[in-house]
């Protein structure tokens, strides 16, 4: 159906509400296509949002085999392609249909990257066949593909060109990233999953074994003070985001750093020891981010 026709922009309609609501109703630690957020770039956020929070929960452990993921990751690939190329397949599964209606009209009417969306894919499939990161440098290749789309998608769908402006978004997609393997580091290792890179825990004499057990150990303690202080840097790095964006884009991402930042803190606070307490957010912190977005002061 023509995009210009009334039954069309109904269909339109529709598959963005679908995106909105999948964004809504999804728990995060950050805000996600959230009132913040430039109402003009809302729902292509959410279609963004939308298409990349199915295919992580398809390359998720779950009960399916390793190559039934692969395969899904495959079809949801070649229906973006479809999609950056305007051609939309119906299948019957209403959710996804939606997701690439709607992306096919932000990839049309807006200037989201087809190329972003495909590396978040390969991202996913990394996610089915690797376990373990031997380097930082590994872990951080991986974060370019996994979480800084993320960012660049947004600076791109809210009328953002610059590239300096695109490598501090990274810093803090990746700072979050991060953050967020911190955070669930007793949940992966139950999945067989580790994010810290070994040659940290090598580095600190680190035993993998003291996990099986919860046994949070000096040498586990020093291994994530490591890596958390790598993150804190990136934050640092990435503070300028916010200061270099106008309107409703700088209270968002504002209020996602200092999100990011209050989890770090509390990670650090507690030793990392996740295995007792998996610290997040609540109202409280929220009303307080909210007035540290607004007492913020410009990076120097």
């Amino acid at each position: 159906m023509p995009s210009g026709e009334p039954g069309s922009r109904v269909l339109t309609q529709d598959a963005y509400a679908t995106c909105l609501q999948l964004a809504r109703t999804h728990y995060e630690n950050f805000p996600v296509a959230s009132w913040l957020m430039p109402p003009e770039a809302r729902p292509h956020i959410a279609a963004i949002y939308a298409f990349a929070r199915i295919a992580d929960d398809f390359a998720d452990e779950g009960a399916r085999e390793a190559g039934d993921r692969l395969a899904l990751l495959a079809d949801w690939q070649r229906r973006l392609d479809e999609a950056a190329e305007g051609r939309v397949e119906l299948t019957g599964h209403t959710e996804h249909d939606a997701v690439f209606v709607a992306l096919a009209e932000t990839l049309r009417t807006s200037a989201a990257d087809h190329g972003l969306l495909s590396d978040l894919l390969s991202a996913f499939r990394q996610d089915v066949t690797t376990t373990r990161y031997d380097t930082w440098t590994d872990l951080l290749d991986y974060c370019r593909r996994s979480a800084n789309p993320v960012g660049r998608l947004v600076l791109l769908v809210t009328g953002y060109r610059d590239d300096a402006l695109a490598q501090k978004s990274d810093a803090v997609c990746t700072a979050l990233q991060l953050t967020n393997f911190w955070q669930d580091l007793a949940r992966d290792w139950r999945n067989g999953r580790l994010y810290v890179p070994m040659e940290v825990v090598r580095a600190h004499d680190a035993q993998l074994v003291d996990l099986d057990h919860g046994n949070w150990t000096p040498e586990w303690r020093a291994a994530l003070h490591d890596v958390g202080d790598r993150t804190r840097q990136l934050f640092s790095t990435g503070r300028p985001v916010a200061d270099h964006v106008r309107g409703r884009l700088r209270w968002e991402l504002r209020a996602t750093w200092l999100g990011g930042r209050q989890i770090l803190d509390r990670l650090a606070a507690a030793d990392y020891d996740v295995f007792h307490a998996r610290p997040s957010l609540d109202w409280r912190d929220a009303a307080r981010i909210a007035s540290k977005a607004v007492t913020w002061q410009r990076s120097a």
